[in-house]
């Protein structure tokens, strides 16, 4: 290929410093941003080579990878754990938010830290800004900090672990924190040569590269060059990459990272390129990867890929069933009683494959639900068993935090044995921008009034790129997750859910799933997955690929991903009863919910209903026992 315009990502610590001698090559762009940062734009084509850390690399699990990346062989100084008076007791660990190597690091050694009898009880898990960590750490909590804002506080707190260290202590290996990835074939031989011999410039002159960074950042110059010339180790030697091998088995081993699929007696790292030195993972077959997912093994977004492509329907139905009895032996389909309010169309985001919504410049033409509307509602669903309302809606520039709070209220009251599963990210961001409030006070003031769990409507694909073709205006990717992070935290569960067939490839599709994955492994708040299709009549959008058998792929592929969601629910709403009953072989548990009343996807023409007895019949026709539950998987 061309090497023009080559984009190539560095970090913007300072341990990345040597690095920045790729800035001067041609034909190239340079830039800086977080690590995880960089992981996600490699992962969605956004840049061509990048510095990211090594979790993603392993997660990804096709890169290919130069010679170069950070290391350390003992203590690294950049990534501590800091606590005031006891670290292995903590409740709650507060961690800079653009860390993911060293949240697995911390995983994988966590029973090192703690004493015996605190092995099973890890902390809560809550990603913050590192600006605020140091306020956060306590008694009873303690702070997990990368990079720069590691060598700014690690004096400053009595008691300090550094990770690389213990991990030195504990393996007698290396460990690297961050590689430099890129898509085999992306880039040239000739680019990778020139791109290494930058690199290897960089760290020949790194005291200089790092006395240069600590005066642009008005930094002490002896700290700096002391950490990039004597705790960082730049290249990666067979013996780091023993210690990269090794992170990896104990990281899968706690599903930290995906598993290695059987292959722990090979060589899991060969070289790509003997010229450059680049090397990268060895692929497994399909059988093994089929078997692997099948029985729970976390698989990397590169497996999801190829069993998306290239597995047959079947093959994968049937690892998907076989995953789905592993989790739920019992022959039980779970529903719900529920009933689908939108208590407004009025919306300001004007989203293209939406066929529901008033445009807000037209409001007088649109509605609000009153009170007594809502009440008859609610009552009709109680008549039939119902414990439970979806209730959500446009996003109204008149309605803010007080109109919510008094709404809630008043269900909660009249109605308490109602769960209020409420609010899509886009209607709590809204609330909260409209209302001058933070995300947090938001969520919490809600919660307050009534709010009992968060639906996982508006993620669509969670892939920027793909948002803002289809609806420019709605949250973005990182903004959708944060709501349900911080809902989490707040104690409240969610769904999640994925629209398809909008134009996204098989990789977005993917990205999207681990980006839940990622959040679940965090905060353990999604209760269940839904996929359906788009449904494109009436809309601005051109529907692709939503046929059956694509939905029950996208299915299929969730359920084997997505190791960590224990329900995964069947679309019948837009499949269609036969179809819905279909998913139940193709890794589905769970039948959704009755729907007394459903507005948003039938306005895109599609309006398949079915009784509480439908539903029944359904599950029963397909060999299994109904049983009704609540939101959160309970016997309603």
């Amino acid at each position: 290929m061309s090497n023009e315009n080559c984009r190539i990502v560095n970090v913007n610590f300072l341990n990345g410093s040597p690095f920045s001698e790729a800035s001067s090559l041609d034909q190239c762009e340079y830039s800086e941003v977080v690590p995880s940062e960089g992981a996600r734009m490699l992962h969605e084509r956004e840049c061509d080579l990048a510095l990211i850390p090594t979790a993603e690399f392993l997660s990804h699990g096709a890169y290919g990878a130069l010679p170069f990346g950070i290391a350390s062989e003992g203590s690294v100084e950049s990534v501590l754990l800091l606590g005031t008076e006891t670290i292995s007791a903590a409740k709650q660990l507060f961690v800079d938010r653009r860390s993911h190597s060293s949240v697995a690091l911390l995983t994988i050694l966590w029973n090192q830290i703690a004493p015996s009898d605190h092995r099973n009880q890890r902390p809560d898990l809550h990603r913050i800004d590192a600006d605020e960590i140091p306020q956060r750490i306590d008694s009873e909590s303690a702070g997990l900090v990368i990079g720069d804002k590691a060598l700014e506080l690690r004096h400053q707190f009595p008691l300090v672990i550094d990770l690389g260290q213990l991990w030195q202590q504990t393996t007698g290996l290396p460990f690297v924190y961050a590689v430099w990835a890129y898509r085999p074939g992306s880039i040239s031989p000739d680019l990778i040569s020139r791109v290494c011999s930058a690199f290897a410039r960089g760290v020949e002159i790194r005291s200089e590269k790092a006395r240069a960074w600590a005066l642009a950042h008005n930094q002490d110059i002896d700290l700096a060059i002391s950490y990039v010339s004597q705790s960082i180790r730049y290249d990666l030697s067979s013996e780091k990459l023993e210690g990269l091998k090794r992170f990896w088995q104990m990281g899968a081993s706690c599903k930290a990272l995906p598993d290695i699929l059987g292959r722990h007696e090979e060589t899991l790292i060969e070289p790509s390129d003997s010229a450059c030195r680049s090397w990268s993972l060895q692929k497994p077959s399909l059988d093994t990867l089929l078997s692997a997912a099948s029985e729970g093994m976390r698989i990397s977004l590169e497996d999801a890929l190829r069993l998306a492509n290239e597995c047959s329907l079947s093959d994968l139905g049937m690892a998907a069933d076989c995953r789905k009895s592993m989790i739920h032996p019992e022959p039980l389909v779970s529903y719900i009683i529920d009933r689908n309010i939108n208590y407004t169309n009025v919306c300001n985001v004007y989203c293209r494959f939406c066929a529901f919504y008033t445009p807000a410049h037209k409001k007088e033409s649109g509605y609000i639900l009153s009170k007594q509307d809502l009440a008859q509602k609610i009552e009709e669903t109680l008549a039939v068993g119902g414990k439970q309302i979806l209730l959500q809606g446009g996003l109204h520039p008149d309605l803010g935090i007080d109109y919510y709070e008094e709404l809630f209220s008043w269900i909660r009251k009249r109605y308490p044995e109602v769960n209020l599963h409420a609010l899509s990210s886009d209607e709590i961001c809204h609330i909260a921008k409209v209302s001058s409030l933070s995300l947090e006070t938001t969520l919490a003031r809600l919660i307050a009034s009534g709010l009992g769990s968060l639906p996982g409507g508006g993620a669509e694909i969670l892939v920027d790129k793909i948002r803002h073709r289809i609806a420019r205006l709605k949250t973005s990717a990182s903004e959708w997750l944060e709501v349900h992070r911080t809902a989490h935290r707040l104690g409240i569960t969610s769904t999640c859910t994925m629209m398809f067939g909008v134009g996204e490839s098989w990789e977005d599709r993917i990205s999207h799933l681990h980006k839940l994955r990622t959040l679940q492994d965090e905060t353990s708040g999604f209760t269940a997955f839904i996929a359906w299709p788009f449904q494109h009549l009436n809309t601005k959008l051109q529907a692709a690929d939503t046929s059956s058998p694509e939905y029950l792929r996208v299915q299929c592929i969730a359920r084997l991903f997505l190791d960590n969601i224990a329900n995964i629910q069947s679309s019948w709403v837009t499949q269609g009863p036969s179809v819905g009953q279909l998913a139940l072989f193709y890794g589905a548990n769970d039948f959704g919910s009755v729907m007394l009343e459903e507005n948003v996807v039938s306005a895109a023409g599609t309006s398949f209903s079915m009784t509480e007895e439908g539903i029944q019949n359904q599950i029963r026709a397909a060999g299994f026992i109904p049983w009704e539950r609540d939101v959160h998987y309970k016997e309603a």
